[in-house]
């Protein structure tokens, strides 16, 4: 049992800094905004 307790808890870590390495992601990057511009060939618009 000591065993399980051992991998919850370093599983329960390691969800852990995932999520706090997410969540600093979103709060300390801001995308730069682009233009986006690409061609569609016509046989794709008939299907």
């Amino acid at each position: 049992m000591p065993s399980l307790m051992r991998l919850l808890f370093f599983v329960g870590l390691f969800c852990g800094v995932i999520f706090v390495a997410a969540a600093a992601l979103v709060a300390f990057v801001e995308p730069a905004p682009r233009e986006i511009s690409q061609t569609v060939k016509p046989d794709l618009l008939n299907k």
